[in-house]
């Protein structure tokens, strides 16, 4: 049988045989990655939600290993799923890249037709990865951490193509696409004076600052919608910065996100679960650090919190209105972004989430 060309924006060579179709693909890292799609035994490795965006509930059938820290360090959201299907509980976790605790040996035990990887956990398995691979494992590699509109368009289709939901994918690639033009078309249009912005991840609390971000996650979102990153200088990603630093540089808006949970009783909340008043108690408690009422974001009332969970994937589209609006309060002043990231579960996820996910405006 002769073969078949099939591509994504030039994302993949299919040769079809049948039901079964063999497809080279290119990732994130151009790497070429061959596999039986859509795959019938799959490990997740990170973005798990968005895999089920995705992929479809149905998806997660075919998955038989996943590191499941991301998703339970959002507890009421993992709590969520787990209340709608309870099988979740029961897929292997195969460890975290970041605390050394990924277990090769129980990847290869899954017997799986691929791993999915973040690009930050293909750096750090290293010669792992040629561990994997050497036993047939093929590895594809996506990124949503870049916050780039190129990754996350392509993030979203090679999901697509592993899943066998291409359409689905180029639906939600164009949806996220299409936001993201709109609001830097006006933009563009108001040609307005950039405002200076600092996001803080908020969970260790008052007395001690949080990390922020510089071009990526946060750091990018910030700057796609408009914003002066003022970290950028001094974080090429994450870290965290003097608290003189921040005084100096004197932000217009400020941004503190958080989890459900915090590392302390005055850190940030938000998320699944978590009522306006109580995440509006921990925002207003950061205005009583030391020399933050000479801030200009906290003497003007421009201090706004963020769902930490709905950074870094196909999700956080509404973060971008989310950012825009609170630096242009008039220019978007027609968005609703905490409906809109609602609206994303309803047409493309089988659960509902309740609580607070953006505040401020």
């Amino acid at each position: 049988m002769l073969p078949k060309i099939a591509a994504i924006s030039s994302l993949v060579f299919a040769a079809s045989f049948g039901f079964a179709q063999d497809i080279t693909l290119t990732d994130v890292l151009d790497r070429q990655v061959t596999f039986d799609a859509p795959a019938q035994r799959v490990v997740v490795g990170f973005y798990p939600e968005d895999y089920m965006a995705i992929g479809t509930e149905a998806a997660y059938d075919r998955v038989v290993g996943m590191s499941k820290y991301i998703w339970q360090a959002r507890p009421a959201n993992w709590q969520m799923y787990l209340d709608h299907r309870p099988s979740l509980d029961e897929i292997p976790g195969i460890g975290r890249v970041d605390t050394k605790t990924f277990s090769v040996e129980k990847v290869i035990s899954l017997n799986p037709d691929l791993i999915m990887l973040a690009d930050w956990q293909y750096k750090g398995l290293g010669a792992d990865v040629e561990r994997l691979e050497a036993v047939g494992i093929p590895v594809v590699v996506v990124d949503y951490n870049a916050q780039t509109l190129e990754r996350h368009v392509k993030s979203t289709e090679i999901i697509g193509l592993i899943t066998g939901q291409e359409e689905r994918a180029k639906t939600i690639a164009d949806e996220y696409t299409h936001n993201l033009q709109m609001i830097q078309t006006r933009l563009e249009q108001a040609n307005l004076p950039k405002p200076t912005v600092y996001t803080e991840y908020g969970s260790a609390g008052v007395n001690e600052v949080g990390y922020t971000f510089g071009k990526n996650m946060w750091g990018a979102i910030s700057t796609m919608a408009g914003g002066d990153n003022i970290s950028a200088p001094y974080v090429e990603w994450w870290g965290k910065l003097n608290p003189e630093q921040i005084l100096a540089e004197n932000p217009d808006v400020i941004v503190m996100t958080g989890y459900e949970t915090s590392g302390s009783d005055d850190g940030m909340v938000m998320g699944q679960n978590v009522s306006a008043e109580l995440a509006q108690e921990r925002l207003q408690g950061f205005k009583q650090r030391t020399g933050w009422s000479t801030i200009d974001a906290v003497q003007n009332n421009q201090m706004f919190a963020a769902y930490h969970g709905a950074v870094r994937s196909i999700l956080d589209g509404p973060m971008i209105q989310f950012y825009a609006k609170a630096l242009y309060p008039e220019l978007f002043k027609d968005l609703d972004p905490e409906a809109a990231y609602l609206d994303f579960y309803q047409k493309y996820l089988p659960v509902t989430p309740s609580g607070t996910f953006v505040l401020g405006h």
